[in-house]
Protein backbone atom coordinates (compact mmCIF):
# COMPACT_ATOMS: atom_id res chain seq x y z
CA UNK A 1 0.00 0.00 0.00
CA UNK A 2 0.69 3.69 -0.93
CA UNK A 3 -0.61 6.60 0.77
CA UNK A 4 -0.50 9.46 -1.30
CA UNK A 5 -2.44 12.86 0.04
CA UNK A 6 -5.47 13.77 -1.96
CA UNK A 7 -5.61 11.05 -4.34
CA UNK A 8 -8.61 9.01 -4.87
CA UNK A 9 -7.63 5.65 -3.36
CA UNK A 10 -7.37 2.59 -5.73
CA UNK A 11 -6.07 -1.06 -6.14
CA UNK A 12 -2.96 -1.16 -8.22
CA UNK A 13 -2.19 -4.92 -9.25
CA UNK A 14 1.05 -5.57 -10.57
CA UNK A 15 3.04 -8.22 -11.86
CA UNK A 16 6.40 -10.02 -10.80
CA UNK A 17 8.27 -7.17 -12.53
CA UNK A 18 6.21 -3.95 -11.32
CA UNK A 19 4.39 -3.80 -14.77
CA UNK A 20 0.72 -2.44 -14.04
CA UNK A 21 -1.78 -5.11 -14.65
CA UNK A 22 -4.80 -3.70 -13.59
CA UNK A 23 -6.13 -0.49 -11.87
CA UNK A 24 -9.28 -0.44 -9.13
CA UNK A 25 -10.95 2.14 -8.22
CA UNK A 26 -12.12 1.87 -4.69
CA UNK A 27 -13.43 5.59 -3.51
CA UNK A 28 -17.06 4.00 -4.33
CA UNK A 29 -16.32 0.86 -2.04
CA UNK A 30 -17.20 -0.05 1.21
CA UNK A 31 -15.00 -1.80 3.40
CA UNK A 32 -16.86 -4.98 3.29
CA UNK A 33 -16.77 -4.62 -0.34
CA UNK A 34 -13.19 -3.94 -0.95
CA UNK A 35 -12.37 -7.06 1.26
CA UNK A 36 -14.72 -9.22 -0.97
CA UNK A 37 -13.04 -7.68 -4.12
CA UNK A 38 -9.50 -8.81 -2.44
CA UNK A 39 -10.97 -12.30 -1.47
CA UNK A 40 -12.06 -12.73 -4.85
CA UNK A 41 -8.72 -11.57 -6.48
CA UNK A 42 -6.82 -14.65 -4.71
CA UNK A 43 -5.70 -12.11 -1.66
CA UNK A 44 -4.55 -14.27 1.46
CA UNK A 45 -6.17 -12.91 4.55
CA UNK A 46 -5.00 -13.26 7.88
CA UNK A 47 -6.77 -14.03 11.33
CA UNK A 48 -4.94 -12.41 13.54
CA UNK A 49 -2.27 -9.63 12.30
CA UNK A 50 0.53 -11.34 14.00
CA UNK A 51 -0.04 -14.60 12.11
CA UNK A 52 2.14 -15.42 9.46
CA UNK A 53 1.26 -15.88 5.59
CA UNK A 54 1.30 -19.60 5.05
CA UNK A 55 4.54 -20.07 2.10
CA UNK A 56 2.17 -21.06 -0.02
CA UNK A 57 0.49 -17.56 -0.14
CA UNK A 58 3.59 -15.88 0.26
CA UNK A 59 3.29 -14.49 -3.45
CA UNK A 60 -0.78 -14.49 -3.56
CA UNK A 61 -2.17 -13.80 -5.67
CA UNK A 62 0.24 -14.50 -8.76
CA UNK A 63 0.00 -17.34 -10.11
CA UNK A 64 3.47 -18.87 -11.26
CA UNK A 65 6.18 -16.91 -9.19
CA UNK A 66 9.00 -16.51 -10.44
CA UNK A 67 10.79 -16.53 -6.89
CA UNK A 68 9.12 -19.83 -6.04
CA UNK A 69 11.76 -22.01 -6.50
CA UNK A 70 15.44 -20.59 -4.83
CA UNK A 71 17.67 -22.32 -6.53
CA UNK A 72 20.62 -24.41 -4.76
CA UNK A 73 24.04 -23.52 -5.53
CA UNK A 74 25.11 -27.51 -4.64
CA UNK A 75 22.62 -29.05 -7.27
CA UNK A 76 22.62 -26.78 -9.77
CA UNK A 77 23.91 -27.52 -13.10
CA UNK A 78 27.05 -25.58 -14.67
CA UNK A 79 25.41 -24.24 -17.50
CA UNK A 80 22.84 -22.61 -15.29
CA UNK A 81 25.34 -20.47 -13.51
CA UNK A 82 26.09 -18.17 -16.89
CA UNK A 83 22.14 -17.94 -16.82
CA UNK A 84 22.14 -16.80 -13.06
CA UNK A 85 24.79 -14.14 -13.56
CA UNK A 86 22.72 -13.13 -16.52
CA UNK A 87 19.84 -12.54 -14.59
CA UNK A 88 21.30 -10.43 -11.96
CA UNK A 89 22.63 -8.17 -14.81
CA UNK A 90 19.16 -8.00 -15.94
CA UNK A 91 17.16 -7.43 -12.56
CA UNK A 92 20.23 -5.53 -10.35
CA UNK A 93 17.55 -3.26 -9.12
CA UNK A 94 15.83 -6.09 -7.30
Amino acid sequence: MKHIPGADPELVLLNHYYEELDRIALSDMTRSEINELLEKLGFYKKAQSEDQVPEEFRFSPAKDSPFKATPSSSSAPADNASSDSDAEAKHSDL
